[in-house]
Protein backbone atom coordinates (compact mmCIF):
# COMPACT_ATOMS: atom_id res chain seq x y z
CA UNK A 1 0.00 0.00 0.00
CA UNK A 2 1.16 3.69 -0.97
CA UNK A 3 0.79 5.86 2.25
CA UNK A 4 -0.91 9.42 0.67
CA UNK A 5 -0.56 11.28 4.07
CA UNK A 6 2.61 10.24 6.66
CA UNK A 7 1.67 12.73 9.14
CA UNK A 8 -1.54 10.42 9.68
CA UNK A 9 -0.83 6.88 8.39
CA UNK A 10 2.32 6.00 9.70
CA UNK A 11 1.28 6.75 13.05
CA UNK A 12 -2.03 5.22 12.70
CA UNK A 13 -0.09 1.66 11.56
CA UNK A 14 2.68 1.86 13.98
CA UNK A 15 -0.36 1.71 16.92
CA UNK A 16 -2.48 -1.21 14.96
CA UNK A 17 0.62 -3.59 14.90
CA UNK A 18 0.98 -2.77 18.88
CA UNK A 19 -2.71 -2.96 19.56
CA UNK A 20 -2.56 -6.64 18.11
CA UNK A 21 0.71 -7.21 19.61
CA UNK A 22 -1.09 -6.39 23.22
CA UNK A 23 -2.89 -8.19 25.68
CA UNK A 24 -6.43 -7.52 25.49
CA UNK A 25 -7.47 -8.17 29.23
CA UNK A 26 -4.35 -5.99 30.72
CA UNK A 27 -5.61 -3.05 28.10
CA UNK A 28 -8.98 -3.13 29.29
CA UNK A 29 -8.25 -3.63 32.91
CA UNK A 30 -5.96 -0.30 32.61
CA UNK A 31 -7.94 1.56 29.91
CA UNK A 32 -10.78 0.70 31.94
CA UNK A 33 -12.23 0.09 28.22
CA UNK A 34 -14.82 -2.74 28.19
CA UNK A 35 -13.70 -5.82 26.79
CA UNK A 36 -16.05 -9.20 25.85
CA UNK A 37 -13.61 -11.33 24.38
CA UNK A 38 -13.33 -10.46 20.75
CA UNK A 39 -14.13 -6.34 20.72
CA UNK A 40 -13.65 -2.93 23.04
CA UNK A 41 -16.01 -1.08 23.44
CA UNK A 42 -14.89 2.72 24.24
CA UNK A 43 -17.55 5.86 24.39
CA UNK A 44 -15.65 8.83 22.66
CA UNK A 45 -17.90 12.28 22.78
CA UNK A 46 -21.09 10.32 22.85
CA UNK A 47 -20.22 8.09 20.00
CA UNK A 48 -19.87 4.51 20.94
CA UNK A 49 -16.82 2.82 18.98
CA UNK A 50 -16.36 -1.04 18.94
CA UNK A 51 -13.01 -2.16 18.16
CA UNK A 52 -12.12 -5.37 17.69
CA UNK A 53 -8.87 -7.23 18.52
CA UNK A 54 -6.40 -8.97 17.95
CA UNK A 55 -7.37 -7.74 14.04
CA UNK A 56 -8.40 -4.13 13.75
CA UNK A 57 -11.47 -3.12 12.84
CA UNK A 58 -13.61 -0.06 14.29
CA UNK A 59 -17.26 0.17 13.85
CA UNK A 60 -18.99 2.82 12.87
CA UNK A 61 -15.90 2.48 10.35
CA UNK A 62 -15.85 6.39 8.73
CA UNK A 63 -14.00 7.86 12.22
CA UNK A 64 -10.94 9.53 10.71
CA UNK A 65 -7.66 8.24 11.32
CA UNK A 66 -6.69 11.16 14.16
CA UNK A 67 -9.60 10.00 16.00
CA UNK A 68 -8.69 6.09 15.18
CA UNK A 69 -5.44 6.76 16.24
CA UNK A 70 -6.06 8.62 19.35
CA UNK A 71 -8.17 5.09 20.49
CA UNK A 72 -5.39 2.84 19.79
CA UNK A 73 -3.43 4.78 21.74
CA UNK A 74 -6.08 5.50 24.65
CA UNK A 75 -6.13 1.27 24.90
CA UNK A 76 -2.25 1.00 25.01
CA UNK A 77 -1.30 3.84 27.24
CA UNK A 78 -3.91 5.27 28.52
CA UNK A 79 -5.75 5.02 32.15
CA UNK A 80 -9.23 4.95 33.52
CA UNK A 81 -10.23 7.97 35.19
CA UNK A 82 -11.27 8.44 38.52
CA UNK A 83 -14.15 11.11 39.42
CA UNK A 84 -12.51 14.26 39.11
CA UNK A 85 -14.32 17.64 39.37
CA UNK A 86 -11.06 20.00 39.88
CA UNK A 87 -10.05 21.41 36.21
CA UNK A 88 -6.23 22.70 35.06
CA UNK A 89 -5.48 24.76 31.82
CA UNK A 90 -3.50 23.05 30.00
CA UNK A 91 -0.57 25.10 30.70
CA UNK A 92 -0.62 24.07 34.32
CA UNK A 93 -0.52 20.49 33.49
CA UNK A 94 2.90 18.59 33.09
CA UNK A 95 5.03 19.28 29.60
CA UNK A 96 2.13 21.83 29.03
CA UNK A 97 4.69 24.46 28.64
CA UNK A 98 6.35 22.35 26.26
CA UNK A 99 3.63 21.60 24.25
CA UNK A 100 1.55 24.99 24.49
CA UNK A 101 2.59 25.92 20.89
CA UNK A 102 1.14 23.34 18.99
CA UNK A 103 -1.94 23.30 22.02
CA UNK A 104 -2.25 27.00 21.42
CA UNK A 105 -2.48 26.82 17.34
CA UNK A 106 -4.41 23.88 17.19
CA UNK A 107 -7.19 24.22 19.97
CA UNK A 108 -6.94 27.46 21.18
CA UNK A 109 -6.71 29.31 17.98
CA UNK A 110 -8.79 26.98 15.96
CA UNK A 111 -11.72 27.18 18.59
CA UNK A 112 -11.72 31.51 19.10
CA UNK A 113 -12.14 32.04 15.34
CA UNK A 114 -14.05 28.69 14.25
CA UNK A 115 -16.59 29.38 17.39
CA UNK A 116 -15.93 33.08 18.60
CA UNK A 117 -17.51 34.75 15.96
CA UNK A 118 -20.37 32.61 15.18
CA UNK A 119 -21.63 32.53 18.95
CA UNK A 120 -25.39 31.19 18.67
CA UNK A 121 -24.24 28.70 16.03
CA UNK A 122 -21.58 27.62 18.77
CA UNK A 123 -24.17 27.25 21.15
CA UNK A 124 -26.39 25.16 19.01
CA UNK A 125 -23.77 22.84 17.69
CA UNK A 126 -22.79 22.13 21.09
CA UNK A 127 -25.95 21.53 22.76
CA UNK A 128 -26.59 18.40 19.79
CA UNK A 129 -23.52 17.56 20.79
CA UNK A 130 -24.58 16.97 24.20
CA UNK A 131 -22.67 19.52 25.91
CA UNK A 132 -23.86 21.35 29.49
CA UNK A 133 -24.00 24.49 29.31
CA UNK A 134 -21.45 27.11 31.28
CA UNK A 135 -21.88 30.31 33.00
CA UNK A 136 -18.19 31.46 31.95
CA UNK A 137 -16.88 33.21 28.93
CA UNK A 138 -19.73 34.36 26.31
CA UNK A 139 -20.82 30.82 25.49
CA UNK A 140 -18.79 27.46 27.29
CA UNK A 141 -19.83 23.86 27.68
CA UNK A 142 -19.04 20.90 29.10
CA UNK A 143 -18.61 17.50 27.60
CA UNK A 144 -17.66 14.21 28.15
CA UNK A 145 -14.60 12.99 26.51
CA UNK A 146 -14.70 9.40 27.67
CA UNK A 147 -15.67 7.58 31.05
CA UNK A 148 -14.45 10.37 33.88
CA UNK A 149 -12.87 12.65 31.42
CA UNK A 150 -14.44 15.84 31.30
CA UNK A 151 -13.86 18.86 29.07
CA UNK A 152 -15.12 22.79 29.40
CA UNK A 153 -14.98 24.76 26.63
CA UNK A 154 -15.15 28.69 26.97
CA UNK A 155 -15.00 30.65 23.92
CA UNK A 156 -15.78 35.10 24.08
CA UNK A 157 -17.09 36.70 21.13
CA UNK A 158 -14.70 39.32 19.14
CA UNK A 159 -15.52 42.42 18.70
CA UNK A 160 -13.67 46.04 16.87
CA UNK A 161 -11.06 46.46 19.74
CA UNK A 162 -10.45 42.04 20.89
CA UNK A 163 -10.28 39.38 18.28
CA UNK A 164 -12.67 36.32 19.43
CA UNK A 165 -10.51 34.56 22.32
CA UNK A 166 -11.20 30.74 23.84
CA UNK A 167 -10.15 28.56 26.93
CA UNK A 168 -9.91 24.67 26.93
CA UNK A 169 -10.29 23.21 30.83
CA UNK A 170 -9.30 19.78 31.78
CA UNK A 171 -10.29 17.57 34.65
CA UNK A 172 -7.15 17.23 36.54
CA UNK A 173 -7.33 13.47 35.90
CA UNK A 174 -5.90 14.29 32.24
CA UNK A 175 -2.63 14.59 34.46
CA UNK A 176 -2.40 10.57 34.74
CA UNK A 177 -4.49 9.40 31.84
CA UNK A 178 -3.43 11.42 28.97
CA UNK A 179 0.02 12.33 27.70
CA UNK A 180 0.43 15.77 26.75
CA UNK A 181 0.66 14.78 22.88
CA UNK A 182 -2.99 13.62 23.44
CA UNK A 183 -4.36 16.37 25.78
CA UNK A 184 -3.62 18.38 21.91
CA UNK A 185 -5.32 15.72 20.36
CA UNK A 186 -8.50 15.60 22.98
CA UNK A 187 -8.96 19.40 22.32
CA UNK A 188 -9.14 18.84 18.31
CA UNK A 189 -11.41 15.94 18.31
CA UNK A 190 -13.64 17.87 20.66
CA UNK A 191 -13.48 20.83 18.21
CA UNK A 192 -14.26 18.94 15.03
CA UNK A 193 -16.94 17.31 16.70
CA UNK A 194 -18.44 20.86 17.68
CA UNK A 195 -17.62 22.25 14.33
CA UNK A 196 -19.46 18.97 12.37
CA UNK A 197 -22.57 19.67 14.30
CA UNK A 198 -22.82 23.40 13.03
Amino acid sequence: MQVENHKEEVPFSYYCEKFQAAEPEEMALRSGAKWDGKAFTLTLLGTEYAISHPEYTLTPDNAPLPLQTFLLRFLLEGKKGAVSTDYKTFREMPWGELYIQPFTGRVLTRAAFTFGTRIDKFRKAAEALGGLPLSHGDAGYEFELTDNYRLRLLVWEGDDEFPPNAQLLYTDNFVTGFSAEDRVVAGDLLIGAVKSKM
